[in-house]
C-alpha cells in the first residue's frame, strides 16, 4: 500500500508566498494524476489544482494567476507553489494522487494559515 505525505504548511500573512510539496512512496505503481484539494473550517473539501502525468495543469477559479502546481514524475513528487495568499486560502491542504486510474490515495493533510 502506498502512502502520501504532505509537507509545507505553515502560517503566513497575506500576501506572502508559500510552497507546499507531496511524495507518493510505499508500494506504489504508475501514479495518474496527482493534484491538491483543500477543506476549510465548515466546509467541503474543495479542487485547488491538478496535474497529469503528461504535464496538464488544471485550477480552480478562486487560485487562477496565484498558485502553480509542479510535478517530478521520477520522484513521485507534486508541489504547490502559492503566491499572494488571502485569509480565504487558509485551509488544511491535501494531497490526492491517482493510483492505475482506480485508486485514489489521500495525504494526511498540511495546515495553512492566512493571517491579514
Amino acid at each position: 500500500q502506498g502512502h502520501l505525505v504532505e509537507s509545507g504548511g505553515v502560517s503566513v500573512q497575506a500576501g506572502k508566498s508559500l510552497s507546499l510539496s507531496c511524495t507518493a512512496s510505499g508500494n506504489i505503481f504508475n501514479i495518474n494524476s496527482m493534484g491538491w484539494y483543500r477543506q476549510a473550517p465548515g466546509k467541503q473539501r474543495e479542487f485547488v489544482a491538478g496535474t497529469t502525468r503528461s504535464g496538464s495543469t488544471s485550477y480552480a477559479d478562486s487560485v487562477k494567476g496565484r498558485f502553480t502546481i509542479s510535478r517530478v514524475n521520477a520522484k513521485n513528487t507534486v508541489y504547490l507553489q502559492m503566491n499572494s495568499l488571502k485569509p480565504e486560502d487558509t485551509a488544511v491542504y491535501y494531497c490526492n494522487a491517482v493510483e492505475n486510474y482506480s485508486n485514489s490515495l489521500w495525504g494526511q493533510g498540511t495546515q495553512v494559515t492566512v493571517s491579514s
